[in-house]
């Protein structure tokens, strides 16, 4: 009959109908009313009690069979010990012939139910312990039992003294607690044995229940296996104790099936968290700990039922065996056996009235005999025991005897991991609670407690359950840690080394390492947290009288070893005489950890730990690789030179991707020759694996600190621990390979900073050489399985700039290369796309590199050499580069970052002109056609990168950037043509036209509207495009000869071009010589139009504007003198303080050589505007004008040739004069 799980079914009417003798339940049925909440009033007060039964083995509830009056209970029925198909799988057990508790019997209620403890229970026990404790103000029996505590769970269990004492005759164990115990309690101790009363008693009752079942007397045979059974049984009654399990230790061979099933109840034995570890994998990446047998030594759950009891607010977990018998009227009953001559006393009437609480049974029978022969029976209501004659008691009072001693246990009993003794001698008042785990320690071998296995497993799997709940508050997180700190704790590292790696794996994935930690108890610091489990009022419960607990100061000498004392019994019976403290949960913060390297250096020493378990449980260690751990592991520093640059890395690269490519075939290469499937195994690929996210998150943290030499360190122990588990891994998941793209991401990151920051190499050097012993450990433990060599290709520290862009480059391609493999690029698009924005960054820094480079040669190359192959070399390298990254930004979109590609592209194409000017003087040079092909290119670049970003609005800077570029080709190249002009192979009409094109198509790219910091520039470049065509279309009018009409357009157009430049300049305020120089130009021009003149009144006509041009520069000499006067001052500062910097300075050759010009040029229109203006030339008319004009002309001329004669006269004053001699012109005394 299978086992029948209930919860919540209802209790059947009490008036069914009733049928006398035997009746079976129809499957239909309940077996008991399992969720019923009874509310007793009972002597005025009110006492709540609500039982769930929560697993049951027993059939079917039979009717009990009334028997006859007289019926002799001596003589043994016809089915005695005989297995009936009414007593279903659960034997004699119901029938109450075990009712002695085993050692650990709460332990395997505990793990059949691990949901409950720590959290939602108080007290998970076998029944009998509760009542004995209940009992404790009216009982002078002796009390002895283990309490354990779980979060705010205590387990009780009873401690057989008598029965530890005997196995400590035998095989030693448990000789410290005999000894204390006769140093302290009994020093005259001697076993006492069970009088001959007893056994009738229980031989009669058995003989009793067996005739209830089963009134005609029929039984079964009994097979042979099932006889020799029973005997066991009988003498282990006969022993009255269960044998007690020796000190647990780890079986010498270990299942190694990951997914061991499990059968019968639930939930399931230890195999149950392997099963939801293995379910959970995807979530915590727990691997299983136990399989079916490992841990069943003594720690099974025996009992009939199990039931969750609501006493007043105390929760229970109770293991019961009462036989409940059912059927016609009394659809549930519990009955006993009394003797007549003997009344009920209070203790009795406890006992039934707790048994019935507990099951919910709501009728109690009782049979009463005189020497074994049957009387008669009586009904009783469960609410009716507390009144029975002769045993009266106080339901309330019972309350406050629960209370108390929870309160009293959980007030003390604060230590998780640690096994407390609950001791009150015969006919005492005295109860003594003692901490055997602190006693046991004093001892030379602290690992003799039989208790210290089962509570670390059980601290172990509590733990393992809050990590299994996919909705579990990192709140709880404390509480895991605390739980698993104390399970490390309590177990021999030698003797069980897999609990404890697998313990420390669980407190390193406590750890988040991929975003910071946010606590809602943060408050407290790290080393605040205490690794034992303390209530949060514990502080308070000191040496009050309140609660009765006394410190060992203020005890008897005998009593010092005690934790606590209750000085009465009777105290227990007095209402909240101890705090009630059974709510208040463990406080249990978690560490606050300040920052990202604190945390994973946390979750490292776990790691650690872990490691040193798995290692240390492995046969075999002389055949693994000697290493001394505290020996520094060697970092390998090769030369560039030896590693073969670049062309070294491709190899290595290929050795790297077939590598990745056997590991999807399932290759296994460990040195240590390590089972695959063995929980060694499968641990320690945990294990490595959380140490490499360890060790990426410190990487990444310290490449955000900008200590690139530190980050290079952690990524390399990253990238070693992922080799590690390459070499054990049989099968690579997905996951793991998107670890590796992304450390291969950060390592080359870390690399190209490096390449940028060479300027601190040294420091760099020194922090990626530096090793903490903790990481040496680490490092020796993955040499057991691999060399850890296969990523020395990315993380070795170069010196040269060219190798660390080499190997950030194939960092990133091997990180592209990887999410090749199974999907991984869908999957995770974002990453990808990150990938491909390094890998065309990184082609753009190398294709730069190679530019500059390319650059430096051409600079130091002679003008007159022809370009050499190094430089091709370099240009061509370049170009790959820019097209490839070209390639990686296009594939994901990035329209920008292509757009400054092909603006690089355009510069290299630049820089290829450049290098193709023409070999030979300087005066024989021409614009060659390398150049102009190159700059072609360039201009095709540019448009290109244009056409890529589509409007300016997509991204202004990069807009005006490239238009800025474009510009500077197209004006280059015009310049060249023009002041280089290839007259050997094109006609001037084409050059000038090209000039003009290409200088049109400057000004058009050419933005000097924007606001902007470029504004200047562009306003100074279009001025410069001005003049030069200004200049252009001069110098062709002076060489025309012939066409007219063309003569006439370029005299057009060099004006119009000279004002606009001369507005340009204007604009400028840094630009005076340039102004200067063009308004020179400007009267040269007016001057050549003057020579071609033959009429007085035209050539006085321009030579009046030539004169007015000379007054409009006045603006520029007033720019000259102030910034000469701003030099005078700095000088003269500079003397007085050497410090100061001086500002860009004027260059006084070129403010001498137009002041020259311009002296020259005044002195020289002055003159043929008094010659004009002489009375034989001069007009008729307007003759008063022309003499004021005349003689106005004469003084200025006069003053300006004085002025020139004299040459002491400093550049200041020279300036004055002439800015006076321009006012004086501008006020109309020149001509009209």
């Amino acid at each position: 009959m299978g086992d029948s799980k209930e919860a919540g079914a209802e209790a059947p009417p009490a008036g069914a109908g009733a049928r006398e003798g035997l009746r079976l339940l129809s499957p239909g049925e309940p077996e008991e009313p399992s969720a019923q909440a009874s509310a007793l009033l009972l002597g005025g007060s009110e006492v709540k009690s609500r039982a769930v039964v929560k697993y049951s083995s027993a059939p079917p509830r039979a009717a009990f069979a009334r028997l006859e009056e007289k019926t002799d209970l001596k003589l043994p029925p016809a089915n005695w010990l005989r297995e009936s198909a009414k007593l279903g799988p659960a034997g004699t057990t119901i029938l109450g012939n075990s009712k002695k508790s085993k050692p650990f019997s709460s332990f395997g209620m505990a793990y059949d139910f691990i949901d409950s403890v720590g959290n939602d229970v108080d007290v998970v026990s076998d029944s009998e312990n509760i009542k004995k404790l209940l009992k404790i103000p009216y009982s002078k029996s002796h009390v002895s039992m283990a309490v354990h505590r779980v979060g705010r769970t205590l387990l009780l269990d009873e401690l057989d003294i008598q029965e530890l004492f005997m196995r400590s005759s035998q095989t030693g164990d448990w000789t410290w607690l005999k000894e204390f115990y006769q140093r302290l309690i009994d020093q005259k101790w001697q076993r006492k044995k069970k009088s001959k009363e007893h056994w009738y008693q229980k031989a009669i009752l058995s003989k009793f229940l067996y005739y209830s079942i089963n009134g005609d007397g029929a039984a079964q045979p009994v097979p042979a296996a099932a006889e020799q059974q029973e005997s066991r049984s009988d003498q282990t009654d006969g022993s009255d104790g269960a044998a007690w399990p020796a000190p647990f230790e780890m079986p010498s061979s270990v299942s190694e099936d990951p997914i061991a099933s499990s059968q019968g109840r639930e939930p399931l034995e230890p195999s149950y968290i392997v099963g939801h570890v293995a379910s959970a994998a995807r979530e915590q990446n727990l691997t299983p700990l136990f399989n079916d047998g490992e841990s069943s030594q003594g720690l099974k759950n025996d009992f009939v039922r199990n039931i969750l009891w609501t006493f007043e607010d105390i929760h229970m977990l109770v293991g019961s065996n009462m036989p409940i018998f059912g059927g016609g009227r009394y659809p549930a009953v519990s009955l006993r056996l009394r003797d007549n001559n003997k009344p009920i006393n209070v203790l009795t009437g406890i006992d039934y009235w707790l048994d019935n609480l507990i099951c919910n049974v709501p009728e109690l029978v009782m049979c009463f005999h005189v020497n074994g022969i049957v009387q008669k029976y009586e009904m009783i209501k469960t609410e009716e025991i507390p009144n029975l004659e002769n045993s009266n008691f106080s339901t309330k009072v019972i309350k406050d005897i629960a209370q108390n001693i929870l309160s009293f246990l959980k007030s003390n009993c604060t230590k998780e991991g640690h096994t407390y003794w609950l001791f009150k001698a015969s006919g005492s008042d005295i109860v003594k609670l003692y901490d055997l785990t602190t006693l046991c320690e004093e001892t030379e071998d602290k690992y003799q407690n039989p208790f210290t296995m089962p509570v670390a497993v059980l601290l172990y799997k509590v733990a393992c359950n809050m990590m299994m709940k996919k909705n579990q508050n990192k709140k709880h997180y404390g509480t895991i840690r605390t739980l698993l700190l104390n399970c490390v704790k309590l177990l021999d590292k030698s003797r069980h080394p897999q609990i404890i790696a697998s313990a420390n794996y669980m407190l390193s994935e406590l750890f988040q390492l991929d975003e910071p930690k946010k606590e809602e108890s943060s408050e407290s610091p790290l080393n605040e947290n205490s690794d034992e489990s303390y209530s949060e009022e514990e502080e308070e419960l000191g040496d009050s009288d309140e609660n009765g607990c006394y410190s060992a100061g203020s005890d008897p000498p005998d009593d010092s070893k005690a934790v606590a004392i209750i000085k009465s019994v009777g105290e227990l019976s007095v209402p909240e005489k101890y705090k009630s403290t059974h709510q208040i949960r463990p406080s249990c913060a978690f560490p606050v950890c300040h920052d990202t390297e604190e945390r994973c250096r946390l979750v490292l020493s776990y790691v650690l730990e872990g490691l040193k378990s798995v290692d240390s449980s492995m046969k075999k260690e002389s055949d693994l690789p000697a290493a001394d751990p505290s020996t520094p592991i060697p970092l390998k520093y090769e030369d560039e030179s030896a590693r073969g640059g670049p062309e070294g890395l491709e190899k290595q690269m290929a050795l790297f991707l077939d590598k990745m490519g056997s590991l999807q075939k399932g290759n296994y290469s460990s040195q240590s020759g390590m089972i695959p499937g063995s929980w060694q195994h499968k641990m320690k690929l945990q294990l490595i694996l959380k140490s490499s996210k360890a060790y990426y998150a410190l990487s990444d943290a310290a490449m955000g600190l900008q200590k690139y030499g530190r980050a290079l360190r952690y990524i390399k122990l990253a990238l070693q621990s992922h080799d590690t588990y390459c070499c054990l891994c049989t099968d690579m998941l997905s996951e793991v390979l998107l670890f590796l793209s992304q450390y291969l991401t950060l390592c080359g990151d870390i690399q190209l900073m490096l390449a940028q920051n060479a300027s601190n190499r040294a420091a760099y050097l020194e922090e990626f050489h530096y090793q903490t012993k903790e990481d040496q450990e680490i490092l020796h433990s993955f040499h057991r399985e691999s060399s850890c060599q296969g990523f020395a290709w990315a993380t070795d520290l170069s010196t040269d700039l060219e190798s660390q862009l080499s190997v950030s480059c194939k960092c990133y391609e091997a990180a592209h290369e990887i999410l090749q493999f199974s999907d991984l690029k869908s999957q995770n698009s974002e990453h990808y796309v990150q990938v491909l924005k390094r890998m065309g960054n990184i082609r753009n820094e190398i294709g730069v590199f190679y530019m500059n480079q390319a650059a430096a040669l051409q600079s130091e190359r002679l003008v007159s050499k022809s370009v050499s192959a190094a430089e091709q070399q370099l240009w061509k390298k370049s170009f790959a580069c820019f097209e490839k990254g070209i390639r990686n930004f296009e594939s994901i979109g990035d329209a920008t970052n292509a757009a400054l590609l092909l603006c690089n592209t355009g510069r290299l194409m630049r820089i290829c002109a450049q290098a193709h000017c023409g070999a030979g003087h300087e005066f024989k040079r021409e614009f060659s056609p390398e150049e102009g092909l190159y700059y072609n290119k360039a201009v095709d670049y540019y448009l290109k990168a244009l056409r890529s970003l589509g409007t300016r609005d997509m991204h202004p800077a990069v807009w005006d950037s490239v238009n800025w570029e474009l510009s500077t080709t197209y004006f280059t190249m015009a310049t060249l043509q023009q002041d280089y002009a290839p007259l050997s192979r094109k006609a001037q009409e084409q050059i000038e036209k090209e000039v003009s094109e290409a200088m049109m198509k400057s000004l058009k790219h050419c933005d000097v509207d924007s606001a902007s910091a470029r504004q200047p520039l562009c306003q100074y470049r279009a001025a410069t495009v001005h003049h030069r065509l200004a200049s252009m279309y001069h110098s062709c009018l002076r060489n025309q000869v012939g066409d007219e009409h063309l003569r006439k357009q370029h005299r057009a157009l060099a004006d119009l071009h000279y004002s606009k430049a001369v507005k340009l300049f204007q604009v400028l305020k840094d630009t005076p010589c340039e102004l200067l120089r063009v308004q020179l130009e400007r009267v040269a021009f007016a001057e050549f139009q003057m020579t071609g003149q033959n009429s007085n009144v035209g050539k006085l006509k321009t030579l009046s504007g030539a004169l007015d041009i000379m007054v409009r520069t006045k603006h520029a000499f007033q720019l000259i003198r102030k910034e000469l006067v701003e030099e005078l001052a700095q000088a003269k500062s500079a003397e007085s303080s050497p410090a100061a910097e001086a500002a860009p300075s004027l260059n006084r050759e070129e403010v001498l050589r137009l002041l020259s010009i311009f002296e020259s040029r005044l002195s020289f229109l002055l003159l043929q505007s008094i010659k004009l203006l002489s009375p034989g030339r001069r007009r008729a008319s307007n003759n008063m004008e022309d003499d004021l004009a005349l003689r106005a002309n004469k003084q200025i001329y006069s003053q300006l040739l004085r002025a020139t004669a004299d040459r002491s006269t400093s550049l200041v004053d020279r300036i004055d004069l002439l800015i006076h001699l321009l006012d004086q012109l501008a006020q109309g005394s020149a001509v009209q």
